[in-house]
């Protein structure tokens, strides 16, 4: 991830759906400064749930300050590297408005290869039922699999 951020850092912020740069399952990559933030913002959850006496209906499940944001969707859910002992280096996924996140893959080298293979042979990826597919010859989607 550090190598990604020194060469690239991050992708250009979409402002709708149907501009490129969400290549990541339709997440696009974090800069320095949005991973910041993003982990501010969960440092800020888990603050106000301890405050409010919620604090096992969130850490850990919805927000953790042990988690490293490292894409962002139109809608605001976040992927993350989780360094939390128990998890570390596992790659999540926190979704706005669900109980609870969820893992999608154990280390970021599977989540590398996964990709790469749903791209080479258009197959869904593992983890989530979603197949790599070029929009307009422009950019790269990743719409549900049919079932």
């Amino acid at each position: 991830m550090a190598a990604t951020l020194e060469l690239h850092d991050g992708v250009v912020t979409r402002r709708a759906s149907t501009e490129p740069g969400a290549f990541l399952l339709g997440y696009g990559l974090l800069d320095v400064d949005g991973i910041l933030e993003a982990h501010r913002d969960l440092v800020a959850t888990v603050e106000d749930a301890r405050e409010e006496g919620e604090e096992e209906l969130v850490v850990g499940r919805t927000a953790d300050i042990r988690w490293v944001p490292l894409a962002r969707n139109i809608c605001g859910d976040l992927l993350f590297v989780d360094h939390r002992p128990q998890h570390a280096g596992e790659i999540g996924e926190m979704s706005f408005g669900d109980p609870e996140y969820r893992m999608l893959w154990p280390r970021m080298d599977l989540m590398l290869v996964d990709l790469c293979e749903a791209l080479e042979k258009r197959t869904p990826v593992t983890c989530v039922p979603r197949i790599p597919r070029l929009h307009e010859g422009r950019m790269l989607e990743w719409p549900a699999a049919a079932r």
